[in-house]
């Protein structure tokens, strides 16, 4: 496990690689697919993973982290699941009730959340499907005051990511804002035709 100060170097580093890779993206989710394809191998505790029962799943799946975009629908009603990694291809662009599980907690009130232990909060709701996640992290993308969206990062294994972790996802958080809304990620999303897209409004 590396200490603070590791984490604190390498996430400089990444935030450093990401800001410049993601502004030369041709387009407002492959720019935050920057920021997705990073945060699940930068953050957490890898040694969470040879706890006994550190598996919600029973076989231990197969795939064991996942991080996403979940980005608010102009209608108000959504999310929609934007520049996945780990999550199965029929949920890219999943709409997503927006009221839905931890996700929907923090469109309300645009506040990270980190969940030690999934298995001591009633309320968590599977919503990824290639696992359930045993530890995961909310943080809230704002830009001027308004909700964009949610960066979700979630591990099967229960103690992966601590406030640390959260504190490095928050900053990424605020780089993808940016570099959304520099990419005309407002239009783009206003653009998309949704008659087609699949809807899940309960988790299991």
């Amino acid at each position: 496990m590396r200490n603070t100060l590791e984490l604190s170097h390498d996430a400089m580093l990444a935030l450093s690689r990401v800001a410049s890779e993601a502004s030369a993206a041709e387009g407002p989710e492959e720019a935050l697919w920057s920021v997705t394809r990073t945060l699940p191998a930068l953050l957490g505790d890898p040694s969470a993973a040879l706890a006994p029962r550190a598996y919600r799943d029973d076989p231990q799946p197969a795939v064991t982290s996942a991080c996403a975009v979940f980005l608010r629908m102009p209608d108000g009603r959504h999310h929609m699941i934007s520049a996945p990694v780990n999550f199965p291809p029929e949920q890219h662009h999943e709409l997503v009730d927006i009221e839905l599980g931890h996700p929907g907690h923090v469109a309300v009130t645009c506040r990270s959340m980190v969940l030690h232990d999934t298995t001591l909060h009633a309320s968590f709701v599977k919503i990824l499907q290639a696992f359930r996640a045993g530890s995961s992290m909310f943080t809230p993308m704002l830009w001027k005051d308004a909700y964009l969206g949610v960066i979700i990062c979630a591990n099967a294994a229960r103690g992966t990511f601590g406030e640390r972790d959260l504190v490095v996802q928050t900053a990424f958080a605020g780089l993808a804002a940016a570099l959304f809304v520099a990419h005309g990620g407002p239009a783009w999303l206003a653009g998309i035709d949704t008659s087609a897209l699949p809807v899940r409004r309960t988790g299991n």
